[in-house]
């Protein structure tokens, strides 16, 4: 063969093969998931995240026709199952659930982290959202937010609100409340919310931003005064109640959220499936009263509008958590 046709033969051949990239890359993407996917839940069994995970992971496996396996690797916070993921290949056949605590508070409460909720993943979608309720004792003569900042004003220190723990949402949500109120009330944090629930019916304490499948029954039954909900938009839990941004301070919003990320370097394609294939199962019917039973709502997002939520969640919790000088318990 003459020097002339052999380079033609070798360009058509990369030609070829740079034709070829784009069908190869389109199947395979037509084709995810070819194979059981992997959700990495960074919390033990039976928690809220746990609970989300596998509702959903439900649906994603009737829809894929591939069973999506919840993995859970609790641990340090949520650290142990967050860097497991970064360790992973970036296919998009391992993913991670994780929400408030881990992607926007953890960073500022941990010294070191071996991943980088920002850098080292891809949002996803943003799935669920969970709102906290403000209840008080009900010696306490408020009834309403605005009537609880004029009273605390009134009595600086001298009122007490309890958490689940330094660091939690349940705190953080009292702590953006004194920032936001310029009032002065004491932080007693608990070792979860059972025993902090049991104080504030007991009276010992007088104040807590609570779960509202914890804390709603409890004001149903009379034994808690409830006062608003910590979202933006009123819980269609209890839709009669306000939010503590139209009732007191606007702008006042604390929500425990979750949502799916990959590794970096999932490519786009696959991305872009698996958010619209989560969004419409946050639409079925089935899928949002079981959320709503446990106190959350779906959510729902585009992949970029996740990505600029995080950060903004972030940088909103970071402030808060120098300010209060929150350790890791």
């Amino acid at each position: 063969m003459n020097p002339r046709c052999k380079s033609t033969v070798i360009l058509l051949s990369l030609l070829g093969a740079a034709a070829a990239t784009p069908v190869q890359a389109q199947n395979a993407d037509a084709t995810f998931p070819s194979k059981p996917v992997r959700f990495i839940v960074p919390f033990p069994p039976g928690g809220n995240i746990d609970t989300h995970a596998r509702i959903i992971g439900q649906k994603l496996t009737e829809a894929w026709h591939q069973t999506a396996i919840i993995d859970n690797r609790p641990g340090a916070g949520g650290q142990i199952g967050m860097e497991l993921a970064t360790k992973t290949a970036p296919d998009g056949y391992t993913l991670v659930w994780a929400g408030t605590s881990v992607l926007a508070v953890g960073p500022h409460v941990y010294q070191r982290l071996n991943f980088d909720g920002e850098k080292d993943f891809i949002a996803i979608i943003r799935a669920v959202d969970t709102q906290n309720i403000l209840v008080v004792h009900p010696s306490l003569p408020v009834k309403t937010p605005k009537e609880l900042i004029a009273f605390a004003k009134a009595r600086p220190g001298a009122l007490n609100f309890a958490s689940s723990g330094s660091g939690t949402i349940s705190h953080l949500a009292g702590e953006l409340f004194k920032a936001m109120t310029k009032t002065d009330l004491a932080h007693i944090p608990y070792k979860g919310s059972a025993p902090a629930m049991t104080d504030l019916l007991s009276g010992q304490v007088g104040i807590m931003w609570d779960s509202l499948t914890s804390a709603l029954p409890q004001a149903r039954a009379g034994k808690l005064r409830a006062l608003a909900v910590t979202g933006l938009k009123r819980s269609p839990s209890v839709p009669e109640l306000p939010t503590m941004s139209e009732a007191a301070l606007p702008g006042y919003e604390v929500i425990n959220w979750l949502g799916i990320l990959a590794p970096k370097g999932v490519r786009r394609e696959i991305v872009v499936k698996i958010n619209a294939d989560v969004t419409q199962i946050l639409k079925v019917p089935d899928v949002r009263e079981r959320m709503l039973a446990s106190g959350a709502e779906a959510a729902g997002s585009t992949p970029d509008e996740f990505a600029a939520f995080i950060h903004a969640e972030s940088t909103k919790w970071g402030k808060i958590v120098k300010s209060v000088g929150v350790k890791p318990e």
